[in-house]
């Protein structure tokens, strides 16, 4: 399919590479252009006397450029597909050049080889006693924990909500190094969480609770974990921040091939240059809900592009739990289309959010796809109407101008994030465009 330069904008790992990518979609920038089913590639003069040397793989895309940027995607790479994007005619149909069908090949052979070195890896026997025993010990440990911290629990709310100095807080904080160390970090995380809303926003005590309640939920599932379905156990064990092996869930999980939309994708950075990916998918035949997590270290980018608004052919392998959300990509079979967006109403879409809330009360985020929903403030406080429901908006002020642009104030379909409080828009479409079109009308950038 032919991307929009929006599209491509939204894979630039920061606003200034976008804009400079922006600065470079002349064609006379470009002495050499060239694309084929596979690739586009093309030489960019830049201040040296030997042009960088520029390639995107259509099917991820991913990207590869000889200039010394250490972002990723450079502003080359953003350039070219912009460019392709705007002006294809720009770009001579012909048979790649040697250092891109290198690169290519190369692409190719090592996914390749890397399904044969998990196929390799779900095959090698394995010491199942030893690793019964590894398991176990560390359930002991997470199952000690979660007592220890079920009886803190109790200290915080027997001395109240109003007792909480810094210098309580700061207990909280020490309370979570010491889930860290008995190797529960999840629930670490959670109580940092909880300590982190303290005293943010008017309703902060109920969200406080809120959260000191789920992780007593916790505790408590954990004390009879023996007694729970295999798939709330694999839920408990998330929640504790004890992940899968990847290879595990590439060779027992349940897989779906299917011609999956990408609805949105969120894109957060953590501690440390730390990149953390939501990628929420469709499935056009199945009908499932997908929710890709992954996470890059210091600007190196991600290794799958996933575009909001392109469809992609792949094989996913679901993580077990009652959730039914969590995945990772087997293989992806060719270059984006054309998306095939879901047809669901408002009351399927909260019907199947109360369906996974009431298997499992943890999930961080659901994806909501909302049809006929308008931008409605409350006050100051920017909400969308869809049916009988208002839901408060979590976004950024400019892309909120720009949806509201967009929509005219007219119905929109919007996919986005809901974590139980507010709602964290990612894409949206006109339902009936004035003119054919399968683009998204809008989507949040993650620069």
């Amino acid at each position: 399919m032919a991307l929009t330069l929006e599209a491509v904008a939204a894979l630039a790992p920061d606003d200034a590479s976008a804009k400079a990518a922006k600065g470079l979609t002349s064609p006379a920038k470009w002495p050499t252009l060239g694309a084929n089913d596979q690739a586009v590639w093309g030489e960019c003069q830049g201040s040296g006397s030997k042009p960088y040397q520029t390639q995107v793989d259509l099917s991820g895309p991913a990207f590869k450029c000889s200039c010394p940027s250490r972002k990723f995607p450079c502003k080359h790479g953003l350039a070219l597909l912009m460019l392709q994007a705007q002006t294809p005619a720009s770009f001579t149909a012909t048979e790649a050049p040697a250092w891109v069908a290198e690169w290519v090949a190369s692409r190719s052979g090592k996914a390749q080889k890397k399904e044969e070195r998990q196929a390799e890896k779900a095959a090698a026997p394995v010491d199942e006693q030893a690793q019964a025993r590894r398991e176990a010990q560390r359930w002991k440990r997470i199952e000690t924990a979660a007592e220890e911290l079920q009886r803190w629990l109790g200290d915080q709310m027997r001395q109240g909500l109003g007792a909480l100095t810094n210098e309580v807080l700061q207990t909280w904080h020490t309370m979570a190094a010491r889930m860290v160390d008995a190797q529960a970090p999840g629930l670490a995380q959670r109580v940092r969480a909880a300590a982190q809303g303290v005293r943010q926003g008017e309703d902060w005590p109920e969200r406080t609770l809120h959260r000191l309640g789920l992780l007593q939920l916790a505790c408590e599932a954990l004390q009879r974990r023996s007694s729970l379905s295999p798939d709330l156990q694999a839920e408990l064990r998330a929640v504790a921040g004890w992940p899968l092996d990847k290879a595990e869930v590439l060779a027992s999980g349940e897989q779906v091939e299917d011609a999956w939309t990408v609805l949105g994708c969120a894109q957060e950075e953590r501690d440390d240059k730390l990149i953390e990916r939501r990628v929420w998918l469709h499935g056009h035949r199945s009908g499932r809900r997908a929710w890709l997590w992954d996470h890059a270290f210091g600007g190196k980018g991600f290794e799958q592009a996933w575009i909001p608004g392109t469809c992609v052919n792949a094989t996913l392998a679901y993580f077990p739990g009652t959730t039914g959300l969590r995945a990772q990509p087997v293989n992806v079979h060719g270059a984006p289309t054309e998306p095939q967006w879901p047809q669901s109403t408002a009351a399927d879409e909260w019907g199947d959010m109360a369906r996974r809330t009431a298997a499992s009360p943890w999930v961080g985020w659901h994806p909501l796809v909302l049809p006929d929903a308008v931008l409605q403030p409350l006050g100051a406080q920017p909400g969308l109407r869809c049916a009988d429901r208002w839901l408060p908006l979590q976004m950024p002020g400019d892309d909120l101008w720009v949806l509201n642009a967009v929509s005219g104030g007219n119905p929109i379909t919007v996919a986005g994030e809901w974590d139980g409080q507010t709602f964290a828009p990612l894409t949206a479409w006109h339902p009936h465009p004035p003119e054919p079109s399968a683009t998204p009308a809008w989507q949040r950038s993650q620069a």
